[in-house]
């Protein structure tokens, strides 16, 4: 990406949010994954995560936290980022699961196969807010890392693409719910569908308001 294109002010920001990764590469690290999760709150469906690495220095305009942009712009970026990317893994842990060892758990389920995935390991982790046990891999956990890594709105926007694909396949299958809309979130309309028709066999029934 050639940086006289890019806007002062866009420039900072992407400098900003490569802050935790220029620290780890002066520290000596070289393969940094960020990592994040995609479906912790919906009623249905699975929980996805992502880890991705980034090359050093990459610049990507545009680039944050999944949910403060639209489903367009994911999809462009989602694009650019499988371009650029050194490595990328996605997880997907089922509602099944989901409901035998609870959400937390399935998300750091979801997080760790991401990493078994990725086609060179990371020697640095930058996660949003979860710290991974049992990995012997250095790693930082970030508040909101999500709009302050580029890394992790990388795999933000990676598990959140991948997600609602996944998402509108179901709608196919289960018409009924509108999942290509609702993503399994819990909205006025999925609850009264609910309501009416009961779960079908991707719910949550371990989450309040499925049963």
């Amino acid at each position: 990406m050639d940086n006289n294109s890019i806007t002062e002010e866009e420039l900072q920001r992407l400098n900003a949010i490569s802050a935790f990764e220029i620290e780890a590469y002066n520290n000596g690290y070289n393969l940094i994954a960020g990592i994040d999760e995609a479906g912790r709150g919906p009623l249905a469906g699975p929980v996805v995560a992502a880890a991705v690495i980034l090359p050093k220095g990459a610049c990507i305009p545009s680039i944050d936290d999944s949910k403060k942009l639209s489903e367009k712009k994911r999809e462009q970026l989602y694009n650019v980022i499988t371009k650029e990317a050194i490595s990328i893994g996605t997880g997907i842990v089922d509602e099944k699961t989901i409901d035998e060892i609870n959400i937390l758990q399935a998300s750091i389920r979801a997080m760790k196969i991401a990493i078994e995935k990725l086609s060179v390991m990371p020697d640095f982790i930058l996660s949003d807010a979860v710290s991974l046990a049992d990995l012997n891999i250095p790693q930082k956990a970030i508040i909101k890392g999500d709009s302050k890594s580029i890394s992790i709105a990388a795999a933000s926007i990676i598990a959140k693409v991948t997600r609602d694909r996944l998402m509108y396949e179901y709608h196919k299958k289960f018409p009924t719910y509108n999942f290509a809309f609702n993503k399994g979130y819990g909205t006025e309309e999925h609850l009264k569908m609910l309501k009416k028709y009961g779960p079908c066999e991707i719910h949550r029934r371990s989450f309040k308001g499925v049963v």
